[in-house]
């Protein structure tokens, strides 16, 4: 790599850091965190340039400067802003993070070793009493309860997600993945789960986790009356969520050692019998809970909290969120947008401080951007998606590159994936690629004129893409 070549890779490294972090950084949190050694000269003369060229801002004195995003911080496709009033949840659905969440988020900054240890709080589970204690306010129940509405709620429970089963498997399957770090694209996933056609270049783990998600969603949808929070439900989700990922042993069974957590300086429990004890207390209490979105959010909190098996207990706790959904027919929580880094952070909250405010504001954003993508039933819409206007050129012209080329799903994965390489950052670019895929698996014989697309073209794309892989 040429000198010049190494600067620029330096550079975008920087800038991709100081735009990932959603408070800023300041210098020593910005040098430790890159992967190259760098003097502080060198390292503050980057920072000039990114400076100059309007790629990041400043604020503060000398003393107590942090480096920020030049553009408002974009969460997803929405603008992300910090108020200091409570969070507050638009028709546009734009997050502004409340002024607590905000220091929590601040907090989260510090390197672990520098925070407060902490362990499991028995109490913070046993102080709960369901229908009593309630973590979602009246009016958050309402608004979502408004949101996730389908023209199901009165048919049989289980009705609405059965409906809608192979579009949920795509997308609670692809974005719990990508959650855990899995690079499979939209339409990679796509092909996976109605072909089983393996994306090259992916690993046997990533291919095993979206596979797994699969398996684990259809079991929750046809299990009708024995799916609960209950034993037999949770420890099965978790059996078939760690398949070929965990020793059999572990598979569905509470563990029997330590665990850790990374990045956090949370331990939980370590003996068995509490785990069991606590496990089945959790399940009870859960079960007891009367409103679906309370119940969901609930084991949201509380199972990854405890840790009650080896691994996967993040994952464990975003399908068993849509148990209640489910069950009232209700729309589904697949965690569209949801950036991986504030997810995490909510969850630390939770571990070191039992604090739920972050991981809740998450949750309500999350779930009505998710029902926002299965309304098709509703009238309104809200605000037009801002990333899709700005980038309504680019979009038009790779849906439609795709279509006249009649590409199949891999050939037309690896176009958007190339044209998403034109923006910056890499979340504009992961932005670009669900916007794309998105836009591609909608295409139907009712919408494809838009893209400047004859219904010739159309046709010849429509037989080869559902005929072949590639």
């Amino acid at each position: 790599m040429s000198k010049k070549d190494a600067v620029a890779a330096e550079l975008r490294e920087i800038r991709d850091m100081i735009r990932d972090s959603y408070t800023g950084l300041t210098f020593e949190q910005l040098k430790k965190r890159l992967s190259f050694q760098v003097s502080d000269k060198t390292l503050k003369r980057r920072i000039s340039s990114l400076l100059d060229l309007k790629e990041i801002s400043q604020e503060g004195g000398q003393k107590q400067r942090i480096y920020k995003n030049e553009s408002p911080v974009v969460l997803a496709d929405m603008s992300f802003m910090l108020e200091e009033e409570g969070a507050r949840f638009n028709e546009d659905r734009s997050l502004n993070l409340s002024g607590e969440s905000r220091s929590l988020l601040a907090y989260f900054d510090i390197p672990a070793r520098n925070r407060k240890a902490a362990g499991y709080n028995p109490d913070f589970l046993k102080s709960y009493t369901p229908n009593h204690t309630s973590y979602l306010t009246h009016q958050e129940k309402q608004l979502l309860a408004t949101t996730g509405v389908t023209t199901h709620l009165l048919e049989p429970a289980g009705t609405y997600a059965r409906q809608v089963l192979q579009r949920l498997l795509i997308d609670l399957s692809w974005n719990s993945s990508r959650l855990e770090g899995n690079t499979y694209s939209l339409l990679d996933t796509k092909r996976l789960i109605e072909q089983g056609s393996m994306m090259e270049g992916k690993s046997l783990v990533e291919t095993t986790m979206i596979l797994n998600h699969k398996d684990a969603i259809e079991f929750l949808v046809d299990g009708e009356d024995d799916i609960g929070f209950n034993s037999y439900t949770i420890k099965n989700l978790h059996a078939i969520l760690s398949n070929n990922l965990l020793p059999a042993a572990a598979s569905g069974r509470i563990r029997s050692h330590a665990v850790g957590i990374a990045q956090s300086t949370y331990k939980p429990i370590a003996t068995t019998q509490q785990l069991e004890e606590l496990f089945d207390l959790m399940l009870d209490k859960a079960e007891a809970i009367e409103d679906p979105f309370e119940r969901s959010f609930f084991i949201m909190v509380h199972l990854p909290y405890l840790q009650p098996f080896d691994d996967v207990n993040k994952r464990v706790s975003r399908l068993a969120a849509n148990i209640p959904l489910f069950k009232a027919n209700l729309s589904p929580l697949t965690f569209v947008g949801v950036p991986k880094e504030l997810y995490v952070k909510g969850l630390l909250a939770v571990y070191e401080r039992n604090d739920i405010r972050l991981l809740k504001e998450i949750f309500m954003w999350a779930y009505q951007r998710s029902a926002d993508s299965y309304a098709a039933i509703r009238q309104a819409v809200g605000e037009p998606d801002l990333f899709k206007q700005q980038q309504r050129a680019k979009i038009n012209e790779i849906v439609r590159r795709v279509v006249i080329g009649a590409m199949g799903q891999k050939a037309a994965s690896e176009a958007v994936i190339h044209a998403a390489t034109a923006l910056g950052s890499q979340k504009g670019q992961e932005r670009f690629i669900e916007v794309v895929s998105t836009e591609i698996l909608s295409l139907h014989d009712g919408n494809f004129a838009r893209y400047r697309i004859r219904p010739s073209e159309f046709k010849a794309w429509k037989e080869n893409w559902d005929r072949m892989p590639g």
